[in-house]
C-alpha cells in the first residue's frame, strides 16, 4: 500500500502554503499527498469574482495543486468563516483519516487571527483521537496517524515556538513553487505577498536547519514537556 501524508487547513490554500514544501518533498519520495480544506476560503474573493464564483475557482485550484503532487484534494462543504466546531465535523474528518490512512497529520497551531484556523486545530486533534480509537465504530477500521504537526503560519503566530525542522529538498521546493502558482491568491493578493513570503521563509528556515530549504512545525506542548522531563 502506498504511504500517504495529510495536511489539513481551515481554508483552501492554507495547507498548500504552510506545508507545501514538505508535501512536495514527500510526494517526490513516493508518498500520496492528501490536502484537506474544511472550508473553501472563498470570502477573500477578488473584485472580478463573486463569492460563489471564487469558491468554484478555489476548488479547481486545490485539485490542480494536489494533482501536480500526484495526490488528492478533499474539500469540505462549509463556508469560509462559518466552520462548525461540532462533533459531526470531527467524525467526518475521522472518516477521511481512516480512509486514507496517513502516516502523519499537519494542521494549524491553536492560536490564530482567524476563527476557522482555531476551530480546525481543535477539530483535527479530536478527529485524530477518534480515528485511532477502535471502540469508535465507523464504516472503516481505526487508524492512528502521528502528530499533529502544527505548521508555521503568519496568521497563527501567537505563542508559536517551532520545535521540528523538516527538510524541503531542492526538487521539492521547485515543485511547490510551480504548484502554488495554481492558487490565484498566493500570487496575486495585494494585501499579503503569500508566495514570496513562504518562499523566503523556507529559505531562511533552511539556513537554520543547515540545508537549502526547510519548514518549521510545533508539536503538542504536552509532548514537549514529556521529552524535557526525560533529561
Amino acid at each position: 500500500m502506498q504511504k500517504s501524508i495529510m495536511a489539513i487547513g481551515g481554508h483552501i490554500g492554507d495547507a498548500e502554503l504552510t506545508c507545501g514544501g514538505v508535501l512536495a518533498t514527500y510526494a517526490l519520495q513516493g508518498y500520496k499527498v492528501i490536502t484537506v480544506a474544511l472550508t473553501g476560503g472563498e470570502r477573500g474573493n477578488p473584485p472580478h469574482l463573486t463569492v460563489e464564483e471564487y469558491r468554484k475557482q478555489k476548488e479547481e485550484e486545490a485539485n490542480k495543486f494536489a494533482k501536480m503532487l500526484g495526490g488528492e484534494a478533499i474539500i469540505f462543504p462549509y463556508a469560509d468563516g462559518e466552520l462548525p466546531d461540532t462533533n459531526e465535523v470531527r467524525m467526518e474528518l475521522c472518516d477521511v483519516i481512516r480512509k486514507y490512512q496517513p502516516e502523519a497529520l499537519m494542521t494549524h497551531w491553536k492560536y490564530s487571527m482567524h476563527k476557522d484556523h482555531e476551530a480546525t486545530h481543535r477539530i483535527v486533534k479530536d478527529a485524530q483521537f477518534f480515528a485511532g480509537l477502535s471502540s469508535v465504530e465507523r464504516e472503516l477500521p481505526a487508524h492512528y496517524a502521528k502528530g499533529p504537526y502544527y505548521a508555521e503560519n503568519w496568521e497563527d503566530a501567537t505563542n508559536f515556538v517551532p520545535y521540528v525542522y523538516m527538510k524541503v529538498t531542492n526538487d521539492g521546493f521547485a515543485l511547490w513553487q510551480k504548484a502554488i502558482k495554481e492558487h490565484w491568491f498566493a500570487v496575486n493578493s495585494k494585501s499579503f505577498h503569500y508566495m514570496e513570503y513562504y518562499s523566503h521563509l523556507m529559505r531562511c528556515n533552511g539556513y537554520l536547519a543547515r540545508c537549502d530549504y526547510a519548514e518549521r512545525f510545533m508539536v503538542n506542548e504536552e509532548e514537549i514537556k514529556l521529552i524535557l522531563e526525560k533529561f
